[in-house]
């Protein structure tokens, strides 16, 4: 049975930009102006206004009993749908049609009065939700355990921190029996513990036969999750279908990568009158029909230059940086005479070594072990994803490299 039917819905919005009248304006004439706006005597300023679709044409349908999530990268429209699913705002066009009490948890703090203590929000969030007196309170004690913040019920909610905020509001939504769950980036906050609580709610909640829709960059956890997702692009909804099909699509759209840059002369490489560039490539052995890099995907660097010196003493020397600028490793070829022509190198980086993340690659050839020719800075970048089997937490992994050593665990001895 089909709860939610998005038919052509458009979101517009006006943004207005300010146009000064005059190009170069002195401090004088900015106090001047402040004073004249003050007693009601100044110009007004031009004002340009910018029309901004935050959705345009969208359809779609959700079936009672589908988990979806929703991807895409920031400002494809995500929010904007969720907020119109919610009805806090109306779509310029098109309509939604909508089955069922709806429950949001759109950001920190959603629907809570800051004045009030938990235990009022709590009973507040069901009057909301259309729920009698007796029905929030058969469900009190679970929400007050599963956001672990008995000790502070009688707080008002505006001291709560982030994490408390975000467990009472999630516990509230999960547990006030909606037929709809909308969720908006709910595992951005909170720590380890909460984020298996959560994902392991969510399924209850599914299986009991109510719906959930859940935005997340965290695209291991929407693929541990939901059965569908949908793919959003520029405020329009580009790919919806089988959860493994629209990640796998996504990811090979928005991954962040130049794999490959290539010279076809000497003159054209960079370099110096003793060596230069030919190309330099990462090349991944994707597996599985995959478009992109995972933490699993072993990858190779190859590296081709023109030594342009008879019997040079040469070695390469490649260094792997982080996007934030840590060196992750430095590794370096033998150094050994090569006569004038091409040189190749291939650096071999194994499946389940990096982590997650943003890698950049630079290069340099060095001359007798010691001197530096050239270095050939951030040539080649590319990106990893996520990938995790028998893991139900899907927090943020710590560390540049996430290999797999032979770590064994076994009972050592039984009480009796």
């Amino acid at each position: 049975m089909e709860v939610i039917v998005a038919e052509d819905i458009s979101k517009k919005y006006i943004i207005d930009h300010q146009k000064a009248a005059r190009k170069n304006f002195t401090l004088r004439d900015t106090f001047s102006d402040k004073f004249k706006h003050f007693f009601g005597k100044g110009e007004e300023d031009e004002v340009e206004q910018e029309e901004f679709w935050a959705l345009r044409d969208v359809n779609f349908s959700v079936n009672q009993g589908d988990r979806v999530g929703i991807i895409g990268h920031n400002g494809a429209g995500k929010s904007t749908l969720l907020k119109i699913l919610s009805k806090i705002t109306e779509p310029t066009s098109g309509r939604v049609t909508i089955k069922g009490r709806v429950a949001s948890l759109l950001e920190v703090g959603t629907g809570f009065h800051p004045e009030l203590t938990g235990r009022e929000n709590i009973f507040l969030n069901g009057a909301i939700l259309g729920m009698k007196r007796h029905e929030i309170k058969a469900a009190f004690d679970s929400i007050v355990d599963f956001a672990g913040v008995d000790k502070f019920l009688d707080t008002p909610v505006k001291r709560y921190s982030s994490g408390m905020y975000v467990r009472l509001g999630f516990a509230i939504s999960a547990h006030l029996s909606p037929e709809i769950l909308i969720i908006d980036e709910v595992l951005a906050v909170g720590d380890a513990d909460f984020q298996k609580k959560c994902l392991g709610k969510m399924r209850d909640v599914s299986e009991s036969g109510r719906t959930i829709l859940f935005v997340s960059h965290n695209l291991a956890a929407v693929q541990s999750l939901c059965n569908r997702a949908f793919y959003f692009e520029h405020g329009r909804l580009k790919l919806q279908g089988d959860t493994t099909h629209v990640v796998n699509n996504y990811l090979s759209h928005v991954a962040k990568t130049t794999l490959e840059h290539t010279w076809k002369t000497p003159e054209e490489g960079p370099g110096t009158d003793e060596v230069r560039f030919r190309s330099i490539q990462v090349e991944p052995a994707y597996g599985d029909g995959k478009l992109y890099i995972d933490v699993t995907t072993p990858v190779k660097v190859h590296i081709e230059f023109w030594n342009m010196a008879e019997r040079a003493d040469l070695n390469l020397s490649l260094h792997l940086y982080a996007f934030t600028g840590e060196c992750i490793f430095n590794v370096g070829t033998t150094s050994q005479p090569f006569d004038k022509g091409l040189v190749s190198a291939t650096l071999d980086i194994p499946g389940n070594f990096l982590n997650d993340g943003s890698y950049v690659v630079s290069v340099m050839v060095v001359k007798d072990t010691s001197t530096v020719l050239y270095q050939l800075a951030e040539a080649v970048s590319f990106e990893v994803e996520d990938h995790r089997e028998g893991v139900t937490w899907y927090g943020k992994w710590p560390g540049y490299v996430r290999p797999q050593f032979n770590f064994q665990i076994s009972q050592s001895e039984v009480l009796v």
